[in-house]
């Protein structure tokens, strides 16, 4: 039996270190989701910057362009202000030629001031392209060495996952079935005893078990966490052989 056990104790110490390690790196992916989602928030931050400048921009050329028009109608009105015969026909004329003008100062004056809005948000731009290519270097770094840590985790669980495998082999196939049976529920799936109490839920079993299993050194189930139970002595060096 002592052999039996003690293969058992290497399998539960590959898993444990497979529980540890899956554990340990299991932080990683949801890391790289969170450093992914920055970049495209800041990736979007940036676009929505150009989107405005190129806004803008569109709205200076539209404005430009109508400047320009409403100034080549009030050149045309002002050629046929001399061609005008009548004094009602030649006022109405004129009023319409004065309103024209004030309407392109006011425009104008609006051109101004989007061209600083212009000027403005270009150098905003600038900035905030400057801190994304920034942030991008910094948050590749991150994703790099995420994904670097999750190569090495995923190396690592192959492993200790052929460790397992061959450890596997020395089992007795009763005794593995109810050790995978417990293991898909909790680890550990083998507790040694510290005199009358299991060390996988650390209450106190019957004496009469307890002094069963340190005759026998064999195995049994914890009447409390039916995890598989046994006394320490059953891995000494003069614990007996049994089949």
């Amino acid at each position: 039996m002592k052999e039996k056990l003690l293969a058992l104790t290497e399998l539960q110490k590959v898993d444990l270190e497979l529980a540890a390690l899956k554990k340990s790196h299991e932080i990683f992916p949801r890391n790289l989701a969170e450093v992914e989602k920055e970049l495209g928030v800041a990736r979007s931050a940036l676009e929505a910057e150009r989107s405005r400048v190129a806004d803008l921009e569109r709205q200076r050329h539209t404005l430009e362009q109508t400047i320009a028009d409403e100034k080549d109608k009030v050149k045309k009105w002002e050629a046929r202000l001399a061609e005008q015969r009548s004094t009602r026909e030649y006022s109405a004329l004129a009023r319409e030629i004065d309103i024209a003008k004030k309407s392109n100062l006011n425009m104008a004056d609006e051109l101004v001031e989007l061209s600083k809005g212009l000027a403005s948000a270009r150098e905003g731009l600038t900035a905030h392209e400057a801190t994304f290519m920034a942030t991008r270097t910094d948050l590749d770094a991150r994703a790099t060495e995420l994904k670097s840590k999750m190569a090495e985790a995923g190396s690592q669980t192959r492993e200790l996952e052929a460790k397992r495998a061959r450890a596997q082999e020395g089992i007795d196939p009763k005794l593995l079935r109810r050790y995978e049976a417990i293991r898909k529920k909790k680890l550990p799936a083998l507790a040694a005893l510290r005199g009358s109490t299991c060390t996988g839920c650390n209450m106190n079993i019957p004496p009469q078990l307890a002094n069963t299993l340190r005759n026998t050194r064999g195995t049994d189930e914890c009447p409390n966490c039916h995890r598989i139970i046994y006394q320490p002595e059953a891995l000494g060096d003069d614990a007996p052989s049994e089949g």
